[in-house]
């Protein structure tokens, strides 16, 4: 099948370094598709297809894609004139072509380990999106180290809830798949019962999600129907996992050896991860050590310097799974990586003794209260203590007094309840006084990504029109 498509695209014109932009949920023909694009020479372009129309025009127009794979759901939202500049349109449901004329057949171009594999538009949880290159070394080696993580064999077989489209499932998981030899159990749009089900059936070992996924799907009516007994091993990444939530996925769902993983797109994603063999409390309270082959640092956020154990700083990466850089934005790869080759991640964190990191929040995110440093992680950590809360995030609200005063927004379980007197008693002397939540708010949920990732630079908009509700003016 990757060699009939590879044959449509080279018969269409498209070469080695031509981009082709792929829009479609985890279909089965991704991956189809995915592979005669990489293994051609050309460089895949994965749209996350939540983006609105005018999104979608950008980014194909932004990264001068030449043909363009796309669901027949999902066509329509493209406008015409970016049709019409396309070599070829395929539609991939059923691999029909859409072409206004034929083609000779085109000779493909094996691609080297540094050659562009794929451009991945970020989700824009901090800004608008920017093109991520990476390369076959970056995602192929990463895959590896991710794969060896889990200790995956082809025996494994792999359950993928996560979008195709975004490095959780086109690195971690196929990329991952591909280089131990397992197989994918692939779930076409996140749904919690149809992963317990696909789970059940196919004796899936591994399974994949961020924490919002495994929640939802032990939180489940019918959860106690399906057999978990298969599972072993699985990733848990994207957002901090409550120590509540991780110790279930280990006892009710039987994933003893689950990892958790850390990185950015930029990374390839991945540069540290925790080990099947870790404790509890080394996957509920940190990220893992770094890979192997990687430097990691962590760096004074003033001056770039080292930092030693127990003191926060910037999370910094060095190493092959470095991105190339930012599609056409030179400048915006210069502010990322600094003349020494380390990444910036824009992450608060720490490492201990032992070379374990814990995340602490990112450096935009951080809230500084009267002059003192607050890192919204510790917070929510300490919060998920409380049995009544699912979810919490914490986020700075402005103060005309403080700068900023600490949010905190609660997602209270089901069939709970929680007042805000309650939670303020259950900081009283466990934590500093100006690390108490000054405003708590009652959420049903919170802005998410497509990727799963929460929005949290939107919070703070949130909580002030939350306020605004209650008549309390600050800003």
């Amino acid at each position: 099948r990757v060699e009939y498509v590879r044959g449509i695209l080279l018969g269409a014109g498209i070469g080695s370094g031509d981009k082709v932009a792929l829009l479609s949920s985890n279909m089965p023909n991704w991956s189809v598709c995915y592979f005669a694009i990489v293994t051609s020479g050309m460089v895949a372009v994965p749209i996350l297809p939540d983006f609105s129309g005018s999104e979608l025009d950008m980014i194909i127009t932004h990264s001068e894609a030449k043909a363009l794979f796309v669901s027949d759901k999902l066509y329509t939202r493209i406008s015409k004139e970016v049709v019409e500049r396309m070599n070829i349109v395929v539609r991939t449901k059923n691999l029909g072509i859409i072409a206004r004329t034929s083609f000779e057949l085109g000779a493909m171009t094996e691609p080297k380990p540094e050659d562009l594999a794929v451009i991945i538009y970020t989700s824009g949880t901090t800004s608008s999106p920017k093109g991520v290159m990476l390369t076959h070394r970056n995602i192929l080696n990463d895959g590896f180290f991710i794969g060896e993580g889990m200790k995956l064999t082809p025996n494994d077989r792999v359950c993928l809830p996560v979008p195709y489209f975004h490095c959780f499932g086109c690195v971690l998981g196929i990329m991952a798949i591909l280089t131990h030899r397992c197989t994918i159990v692939g779930i076409e749009d996140f749904d919690a019962e149809m992963v317990l089900r696909a789970i059940d059936r196919e004796r899936a070992t591994a399974v994949y999600g961020v924490p919002t996924m495994y929640i939802a799907e032990l939180n489940h009516p019918d959860f106690e129907k399906y057999d978990m007994s298969s599972l072993r091993t699985g990733i848990m990444a994207g957002s901090p996992c409550p120590p509540a939530t991780m110790q279930e996925v280990i006892d009710k769902m039987n994933m003893h050896d689950i990892t958790i993983c850390y990185g950015l797109t930029e990374t390839s994603p991945v540069f540290t991860q925790t080990s099947v063999d870790d404790d509890v409390e080394h996957k509920c309270t940190t990220v893992g050590r770094k890979h192997p082959p990687v430097s990691v640092k962590v760096a004074d956020v003033n001056t770039g310097e080292p930092l030693g154990p127990g003191e926060h700083g910037e999370l910094c990466c060095r190493g092959y799974n470095v991105m190339k850089g930012y599609y056409k934005n030179p400048e915006a790869t210069a502010a990322i990586i600094d003349e020494n080759g380390f990444l910036h991640s824009g992450d608060l964190g720490v490492m201990d003794e032992n070379g374990y990191f814990r995340i602490t929040g990112r450096i935009k995110e951080m809230i500084i209260r009267g002059g003192e440093n607050i890192y919204p992680r510790e917070i929510e950590n300490f919060l998920y203590k409380m049995p009544q809360i699912e979810a919490v995030e914490v986020a700075g609200i402005p103060s005309p007094k403080y700068g900023e005063e600490v949010g905190a927004f609660i997602k209270v379980k089901e069939g709970n309840s929680l007042t805000e007197e309650e939670v303020r008693l259950y900081c009283r002397g466990q934590i500093a006084r100006y690390k108490i939540p000054k405003y708590i708010f009652f959420v049903d949920g919170y802005p998410m990504t497509a990727s799963g990732k929460i929005q949290k630079y939107k919070l703070k908009d949130v909580g002030l029109e939350l306020l605004k509700e209650r008549g309390v003016q600050v800003i």
